[in-house]
């Protein structure tokens, strides 16, 4: 076999490791962090096919970094949210594809069938909205969840209109209306099992995720199949 052709199939196969170890934890992900893995898996076969096996590891880190950075500020502000959240219940935690996320249950956030912020929550988005109008580059999605009682036509409005009332009051917090997308997801991404009451009160829930864009890219997530444009009130 010539040698280009062997330099090439290793390529090829450390370009396939990389991909799948970065894609392994994909069926765990929301739909946003999926889109910035399934970058850097792209990223680890480009880099692989160029050049010997390094270039998959060095092409992954550029796939990634093509979406989300993860910097000081981030590092700072996910502290800063582990503290105010300390007790409530909310789960805060930094995503593989580096993206802050805060992960809100329902008790603590609204009442049953209602899209008013409950009062606990206040504190909270207060805490998360500080300082965010002075920090460039930062995109705020609010995703709204329901467990899978009663039905789409119920679920989804309901989920959409929790998160909008959240953007919302992050918009009168000072955080640029234009960096916050509001989506409901109704059902569809449950994070327990429905069968059980302790199931369903896990799905029902929001998330609010924090995101600073990298540099030099202009690739963005996919509109949502069920969203409200940003100042669109909810119905």
């Amino acid at each position: 076999m010539h040698p280009s052709s062997i330099r090439f199939s290793r390529a090829a196969v450390a370009a396939l490791t990389a991909s799948a170890m970065l894609l392994a934890g994909c069926a765990n992900m929301s739909e946003t962090q999926r889109n910035s893995a399934i970058g850097a898996g792209v990223g680890a076969v480009a880099g692989g096919l160029i050049g010997d096996g390094r270039g998959a590891v060095i092409g992954a880190g550029v796939g990634a970094l093509g979406g989300y950075a993860w910097s000081r500020y981030m590092e700072n502000k996910r502290t800063q949210m582990q503290q105010a959240t300390a007790g409530t219940g909310v789960q805060v935690t930094q995503t593989p594809d580096n993206q802050l996320k805060l992960n809100i249950p329902n008790d603590i956030s609204f009442a049953t069938n209602s899209a008013a912020i409950e009062p606990r929550l206040r504190p909270i988005l207060d805490q998360f909205a500080q300082g965010l109008g002075q920090q460039p580059g930062m995109e705020v999605t609010i995703v709204g969840h329901t467990d899978s009682t009663g039905n789409d036509a119920i679920n989804n409005p309901l989920s959409l209109a929790r998160a909008n009332s959240v953007r919302d009051y992050l918009a009168g917090r000072g955080v640029p209306a234009h960096s916050i997308r509001a989506e409901g997801r109704g059902s569809r991404e449950p994070i327990a099992s429905n069968a059980t009451e302790a199931g369903r009160a896990q799905n029902r829930r929001v998330e609010i995720y924090l995101a600073e864009r990298a540099a030099q890219t202009s690739s963005a997530a996919p509109a949502p199949a069920y969203n409200t444009p940003v100042g669109q009130p909810a119905r």
